[in-house]
């Protein structure tokens, strides 16, 4: 493999450089003497494990972290940003995995906040839309993104895409983009390559962050591999694979990504049958659920995956139809009822859902478990070693790493350690069924390891467990049954190891059910 000395770094100077940067938190050295250079008119992805140091680097790049030591230079200039305004201000913009819109605003609003033109002491909208249009125009998307709509009423992509406007709007030198095809479809991921490759020809320096090392090999012009907050390599893409990368990334190759699927042998009764369940959005959902198996959903985005566990969830219930759990009749009024029916949901909305940020990690692991007991338990409970105890079995079971006190408030961890604490809340249920909705989303690649490891682990205790993702070789390798839905309805069930071809066929509306002997 090669290292950082290439011929790309000898015929262009950084427009970004990093050298011997170090941060240090309470129990915890994040960066380690790191130095890395990054070029203008090159796609750079950072990869290594939740824990290696790629989240605190962005923060210290885009000013939301000042360094304890080591300098950054910005054109060739030191700079010392003290907030992220400053950075935008001087050309370094960062998106993250969670968007930062307002929704309440406009599109226009959004990109221009307080930065919004003025007619006679007051807000000139008519300028404002028009320079967001402009700014949308540049990046060729003005027809996709009204300027005068509302960002709560957008999808996923096009505040993406609003985004990006909203850097590009500072004239960004560079770019920084932190996992951003994770809640994308394959149609909107070859969008956003399309557009990422605009702007590395107008010479902006992109730092791509991503687990999916697909979509590094498919974006990044070179990649630079961290581990527990030291610089390992920096490789040309074209001169690497996948498990390289995966080498640099965990001190090993991997032997395998997916655990073996199970045995129908092993399989138990059916703890979970719908028949013809409806609601708004779902229609005439009729499946089984054994115990021991992964059933696996596929679909594509909207196509009713995540309406399909909410309603099992209770969150948006079926409004007809035949639901039984455990042999019995069924209808759920909300989730506290399917939380003591001993159903567990992992959503895939893990900050907006699935924890509460501001709290700790011990009370996020513990709160599923004291809301099924009463207030007097809790007060006897809350203060004894016992909820230490498990606490910390089950944040070792989910292997919650670089944390020096579970009293560390959950909004300050990685993105993968915050869905090992949803991971771990769930465990302490003690849940009959998990449905997992992107359990790896934002993950890296032995951490998901871990994740699928856990579930094989629940199903031959006899768990049952609903598995939704949008990558498919994840639902292929995890899957001992797999449904595929498509406009709110199943369009068919495939067995186990079934290819790509045949899921995506039915994802796009196509009507079957795959035999074999």
């Amino acid at each position: 493999m090669t290292a950082v000395k290439t011929k790309l770094n000898k015929q262009k100077n950084p427009v970004m450089k990093v050298k011997n940067i170090s941060k240090r938190f309470p129990g915890v050295v994040a960066l380690d003497d790191m130095s890395i250079e990054f070029l203008p008119g090159e796609i750079h992805a950072v990869v290594g494990e939740n824990g290696a140091g790629k989240s605190t680097l962005m923060k210290i790049l885009s000013g939301a972290y000042i360094p304890d030591s080591g300098e950054i230079f910005l054109n060739g200039k030191e700079i010392n940003f003290s907030h992220p305004i400053e950075a935008q201000r001087q050309g370094v913009s960062i998106i993250y995995q969670e968007f930062n819109l307002l929704p309440e605003r406009t599109v226009a609003q959004n990109i221009f906040l307080g930065r919004e033109p003025l007619k006679n002491g007051f807000i000139d909208i008519n300028q404002l839309n028009k320079n967001a249009f402009n700014v949308l125009k540049k990046i060729g998307v003005e027809k996709l993104v009204d300027p005068a709509s509302l960002a709560g009423t957008l999808t996923i992509a096009e505040q993406q895409l609003v985004e990006i406007a909203k850097a590009i709007s500072f004239e960004s030198k560079v770019l920084i983009m932190d996992e951003p095809t994770a809640a994308l479809t394959n149609i909107e991921v070859q969008k956003l390559k399309d557009l990422v490759f605009q702007l590395k020809s107008k010479r902006i320096a992109i730092i791509f962050i991503s687990h999916r090392l697909e979509e590094v090999f498919a974006f990044a012009d070179r990649i630079t591999v961290l581990k527990d907050g030291k610089f390992v390599d920096t490789v040309i893409k074209d001169e690497v694979d996948s498990s390289d990368i995966v080498h640099l990334m965990v001190g090993r190759q991997l032997d395998h990504y997916y655990p073996p699927l199970g045995d129908k042998k092993d399989f138990g009764e059916v703890i979970l049958r719908v028949e013809k369940g409806s609601n708004d959005f779902l229609k005439d959902i009729s499946f089984e659920l054994k115990r021991g198996e992964v059933l696996g959903i596929a679909g594509l985005q909207g196509s009713g995956r995540t309406e399909l566990a909410q309603a099992l969830f209770g969150v948006v219930p079926f409004e007809s139809g035949v639901i039984e759990l455990r042999g019995k009749p069924i209808r759920f009024s909300g989730p506290a009822q399917a939380i003591k029916e001993k159903i567990g949901f992992v959503t895939e909305d893990r900050r907006g859902e699935g924890l509460c940020p501001g709290q700790p990690i011990n009370d996020n692991i513990l709160i599923t478990v004291r809301s099924l007991q009463s207030i007097f338990a809790r007060i006897v409970d809350d203060g004894i070693k016992k909820s230490k105890k498990m606490v910390q079995s089950l944040g070792k079971s989910v292997d919650i790493r670089g944390v020096s006190t579970y009293k560390q408030e959950v909004q300050f961890l990685s993105g993968g350690n915050q869905q090992k604490v949803v991971l771990a809340k769930w465990l302490a249920s003690e849940a009959e069924i998990f449905i997992f909705d992107e359990p790896t989303r934002g993950i890296d690649v032995e951490a998901k390891a871990s994740i699928h490891d856990l579930i094989r682990k629940l199903t031959k205790k006899g768990t049952a467990v609903i598995l939704i993702s949008s990558e498919l070789p994840e639902i292929i390798g995890m899957s001992d049954r797999i449904l595929v839905v498509a406009d709110g309805t199943i369009t068919g069930e495939l067995p186990a190891n079934s290819s790509e071809s045949e899921i995506m066929f039915m994802a796009t509306g196509n009507h079957s059910t795959v035999e074999r002997s």
